[in-house]
């Protein structure tokens, strides 16, 4: 699948989330990558870059003090490892439910959720 296919399909999957994961959700920017970057890798202590799926990188809702907003603040980030995704979906049916479950525990996180949180959530 192309890249602009799978970030169509992610942009509508992420238009389908219930209002609950969207309300409070601002200055977050949602990015489509192929793979993992080795630094990424080595940061996030994996034994392969084909591991991760999608990775959140910010502030948390839960750890913004008064100070945020305050300057400029750079938007945070839920980035989709389309390879990683693709790998494990046979089918477009099996992608979109992928990338669901991806963005929504990335966007867990940026809600402060903690990754056992997350996964005992069911993501």
């Amino acid at each position: 699948m192309d890249s602009e296919q799978f970030e169509r399909i992610a942009q509508e999957v992420l238009d389908s989330l219930p209002d609950m994961f969207q309300q409070k959700m601002e200055n977050v920017h949602i990015v489509v990558e192929d793979l993992p970057s080795d630094e990424t890798v080595r940061k996030m202590r994996l034994s392969s870059q084909s591991l991760l799926l999608g990775l959140y990188e910010g502030i948390p809702l839960t750890q913004r003090g008064t100070f945020y907003g305050t300057a400029a603040t750079l938007p945070d980030k839920i980035t989709l490892y389309k390879k990683n995704i693709e790998r494990v979906a046979r089918s477009e049916t099996v992608l979109r439910e992928k990338i669901r479950e991806v963005l929504i525990h990335e966007i867990a996180h940026y809600y402060g959720m903690t990754e056992e949180q997350v996964r005992n959530a069911g993501y």
